[in-house]
């Protein structure tokens, strides 16, 4: 009897409750929700702007390719506080900036890029050579105006057509290239920068007289001074860099150019 009335007892201390779910198995649970579409997730810029993405990325990378040895250069010489750092950093985003231009509007940037040279190679010329009490704004606007609408279009025309007439590579190819340059183009360009440039300025009838004048000696001071560096351009520079290389030395081309299409007939 006593073992018997202890079953119960035995029974009741064995039988346990069911556990309740933990939390791991809870938030396993909520774990296992479904995801949230897609469509509901927030589009990214590089997204949303694809054009504008590649187009930083590329400003970036010209930065990076073109001004590498310039960082190398200033690292070599340990100079270059943070106002240092600030204006090789511009520098390099401006390089870049024209960089990408002349890739992707290369007619308009050479144009423009010739306008100021012609402007810069004009005001030399009546300051600093002529002398010149008052300033002629209205000759400073027609030889501006005839770099950009003439000089760099047309040389931009002339340097593309040059690179695929002659397919030479090499010195013999830049003799080429230099020789129709030289001794074809620039002599006809001259005539045609000249007569424009008195006809704009209001003096058609001094067209002739001042192709006898100056002409001839403009095409030997052009054949000085850009043979040399033609051969240099179109030997070790890309052709679509040509014109960027040539006006570091139309600068000074524009000076004597202003001064011989400005002498008094």
């Amino acid at each position: 009897m006593a073992m018997a009335s202890t079953l119960p007892l035995l029974h009741v201390h064995c039988s346990t409750p069911p556990a309740r779910p933990t939390a791991p198995l809870l938030h396993s649970r909520r774990l296992a929700l479904p995801p949230r579409p897609a469509s509901s997730l927030p589009a990214t810029t590089a997204v949303a702007h694809p054009r504008k993405g590649a187009r930083l990325s590329k400003l970036h990378a010209a930065a990076s390719a073109c001004c590498d040895s310039a960082s190398s250069a200033a690292v070599t010489t340990g100079g270059g506080g943070g106002c240092g750092a600030s204006g090789t950093k511009d520098w390099r985003l401006l390089l870049a900036w024209y960089l990408l231009s002349l890739d992707k509007h290369p007619i308009a940037t050479k144009a423009v890029t010739s306008a100021f040279l012609t402007l810069a190679g004009d005001l030399i010329c009546q300051l600093a050579i002529d002398k010149v009490p008052e300033l002629n704004l209205k000759r400073t606007f027609v030889f501006t105006l005839l770099g950009l609408v003439l000089v760099g279009p047309t040389l931009h025309v002339w340097y593309l057509y040059l690179s695929k007439l002659v397919m030479i590579n090499g010195a013999s190819g830049a003799v080429a290239r230099l020789l129709l340059d030289q001794f074809i183009f620039s002599p006809i360009f001259i005539g045609v920068f000249m007569s424009l440039l008195v006809t704009l300025e209001g003096k058609p009838s001094l067209v002739v007289p001042k192709l006898k004048q100056e002409w001839l000696s403009s095409v030997i001071a052009n054949w000085q001074l850009w043979i040399p560096f033609q051969f240099l351009n179109f030997y070790f520079v890309p052709q679509k860099f040509q014109v960027l290389a040539a006006n570091f030395v139309a600068l000074a081309w524009n000076v004597i150019l202003s001064f011989k299409a400005h002498k008094e007939v």
